[in-house]
C-alpha cells in the first residue's frame, strides 16, 4: 500500500523536467584596479553605470586576487584554472615566442564547455597561449582575437541577438583601461581619444601613497629604479603628483569608455531575454599602480597592482551581496562556472567554487590565504645591469608578505588594516617575528602541496642571497608591460 501511495504521488505530480543549462557571459577587462567602479569610490571623478548594476544584482568580492598580475600569466591562469607555475608562463615573453600550451595537459575553459555541449564564443583581447587559428587546441567555435572593444562589443551584440539552439559560453576580452600604458606615454590611444584633462581642481586627488614604502626590500628598490629607467616603457620617475593626478583622470575615463561598451553587451542580453537564465562573470586580469609607490602599470604586488574586481551574478539574482573572504581569480573563475553549468571538472584544477558563496549559502570552513607569483622582468639600465627578480605573496587575512629571489633583503611584511597604503615594511621588525615565521611557513606549505619549486629557494635562508644578475641585453619579457 506505501509503495502504491508513493507511486500514485509521482504519477501526479508528473514527469521531471530538468532544468536548462544556465548560458554563461564572462566579461573581462584589462588592468582595472579593485575598486575602479562607482559604486565602490562615489561618483564624483568617475561613473560606471553598467558595472553598477550588474553589483546592484550580484555578488561583488571584495578581496580578489590576480594570479600573478600581468596579463599572460594571469589569463592563461584564468582560462586553464591552474597556477601559473604549473603553465609555467611568468611573463608576455611567450607571446612572442610563441610558445604554446598542452591542451591535453591543460585544457581551457572553452574546451571544457564544448564538451559539455556549449556553444563557445571568445571576442577581444586573446593572450592565451593556444594557436587561435586550431579550435580543437582551444575549444571556442566561434573567436574573434582583436584588440578594438568597439568590435568586440559589437560581436557580442550580435551573438546575443542570434537564436542559439544550445546554451552558450561566450567570452567578451576588453582591452581598457589599458590604453593607460600609452596615456602615460603621450601615445595615440589604440581604442580612440578621451580628450583633455580639465582644471586640477575638477582632477582627482593623487593616490596617498605616492612615496616608497619604508623598509622595503631592496629588491623592490632596484626594482624600481629599473622601471623607472626603462622610459619607452615607464617614463615616470619625475612625475609629479599633479602630473599623477591627470593620470589618474585619464585612467577614469578609460574605465568609463570601456563600462559603456560592458553596458552594450548587458542590454543585448536583456533585451534578448536571457538575462534571467544567464551566469553573468566579469573580472579583470590584474590592475594597475597608477601612481601607487611612483610606479605605473602593474607585475609588483601592491594592492592596485594584484587585487582585482570580481562580480558574479547568478541566474535570477536580484539583490546585491559583497562578500570579503580572499579569492584566487587564477583558480577559482574555472571551477565556479563549471559548477553553475555542470560540466565534468579536469582532474587537475586546484580551486573551489564560489557558487556557495554567491548564492549566500552557509560555508563551514573557506581558505584564508591566497598565493600569487610573479616575474618582474620590464626595467632598464641600473648601471651596467638591469634588475629582474622572481617572486611570491601570501596575502592573509590582515598580512601580506612577500618574498624575492634577488637581493639583501629580500622579504616584506605589510599590516593591510592598519596600513592599507603599504607604506611600512615589518619584516625586520622584531614584534612581528611571529606573523614573519607563519607566513614563510604558510608559503612553503604551498609549494610542497603544489609543486612550486621555486618555493624553496626563496625561503631558503641559509644560502647566501642572490645578487641580480648583471644583463647587458634588455631581459626576457622586457617589452610586457608596455605591450598589448
Amino acid at each position: 500500500m506505501k509503495n502504491l501511495l508513493l507511486l500514485s504521488l509521482v504519477v501526479l505530480a508528473g514527469p521531471v523536467v530538468a532544468a536548462a543549462p544556465p548560458n554563461v557571459l564572462f566579461i573581462m577587462t584589462d588592468q582595472q584596479m579593485a575598486d575602479a567602479m562607482s559604486f565602490r569610490q562615489g561618483d564624483r571623478y568617475l561613473r560606471t553605470p553598467a558595472l553598477d548594476r550588474l553589483a546592484a544584482r550580484g555578488t561583488y568580492f571584495s578581496r580578489a586576487y590576480a594570479p600573478n598580475p600581468l596579463c599572460m600569466p594571469a589569463r592563461n591562469s584564468i582560462f586553464t584554472g591552474r597556477f601559473p607555475h604549473e603553465t609555467k608562463i611568468s611573463d608576455n615573453a611567450d607571446m612572442r615566442s610563441g610558445r604554446t600550451l598542452d591542451p591535453a595537459e591543460f585544457p581551457t575553459l572553452g574546451t571544457t564547455f564544448e564538451r559539455a555541449g556549449y556553444r563557445t564564443a571568445y571576442f577581444g583581447k586573446w593572450h592565451l597561449s593556444y594557436d587561435v587559428k586550431k579550435p580543437e587546441t582551444h575549444g571556442f567555435q566561434e573567436l574573434d582575437p582583436q584588440q578594438k572593444d568597439t568590435v568586440s562589443a559589437d560581436r557580442a551584440v550580435a551573438f546575443l541577438r542570434t537564436p542559439q539552439p544550445k546554451p552558450f559560453l561566450l567570452v567578451v576580452s576588453f582591452l581598457n583601461p589599458h590604453n593607460i600604458a600609452e596615456y602615460t606615454r603621450g601615445q595615440p590611444l589604440s581604442n580612440g581619444p578621451i580628450g583633455e584633462p580639465p582644471a586640477l581642481a575638477a582632477q582627482p586627488p593623487p593616490p596617498t601613497n605616492l612615496g616608497h614604502p619604508v623598509g622595503e626590500p631592496d629588491t623592490m628598490t632596484l626594482i624600481r629604479q629599473g622601471y623607472h629607467a626603462n622610459r619607452r616603457l615607464f617614463p615616470v620617475g619625475n612625475f609629479s603628483p599633479s602630473i599623477w593626478q591627470a593620470m589618474r583622470w585619464g585612467y577614469y575615463r578609460l574605465v568609463e569608455k570601456v563600462d559603456a561598451e560592458i553596458g552594450r553587451v548587458l542590454t543585448a542580453l536583456h533585451e534578448s531575454g536571457l538575462e534571467e537564465n544567464t551566469l553573468i562573470v566579469f573580472v579583470s586580469d590584474h590592475g594597475e599602480c597608477v601612481g601607487a609607490h611612483g610606479l605605473a602599470q602593474k607585475t609588483v604586488f601592491y594592492e592596485e597592482s594584484v587585487r582585482v574586481p570580481l562580480i558574479i551574478s547568478a541566474p535570477g539574482q536580484s539583490t546585491a551581496r559583497t562578500d570579503d573572504r580572499l579569492v584566487n581569480v587564477g583558480i577559482s573563475l574555472f571551477p565556479t562556472m563549471l559548477d553553475f553549468a555542470g560540466g565534468q571538472r579536469p582532474a587537475k584544477l586546484p580551486g573551489t567554487s564560489l557558487r556557495p558563496l554567491v548564492e549566500g549559502r552557509p560555508v563551514p570552513a573557506w581558505t584564508d590565504e591566497v598565493i600569487s607569483s610573479n616575474h618582474m622582468s620590464q626595467g632598464g639600465f641600473v648601471g651596467d645591469f638591469v634588475p629582474v627578480t622572481e617572486g611570491r605573496m601570501v596575502r592573509t587575512d590582515r598580512y601580506k608578505y612577500c618574498v624575492y629571489v634577488h637581493g639583501e633583503q629580500r622579504e616584506s611584511l605589510v599590516d593591510l588594516i592598519n596600513d592599507p597604503g603599504e607604506m611600512v615594511d615589518l619584516a625586520r621588525d622584531p614584534g612581528y617575528r611571529t606573523v614573519l615565521l607563519e607566513h614563510r611557513e604558510r608559503l612553503r606549505r604551498f609549494g610542497r602541496t603544489h609543486g612550486d619549486s621555486l618555493v624553496e629557494t626563496l625561503l631558503d635562508q641559509d644560502v647566501a642571497p642572490r645578487a641580480f644578475e648583471r644583463i647587458t641585453t634588455p631581459p626576457r619579457g622586457g617589452g610586457g608591460g608596455g605591450g598589448q
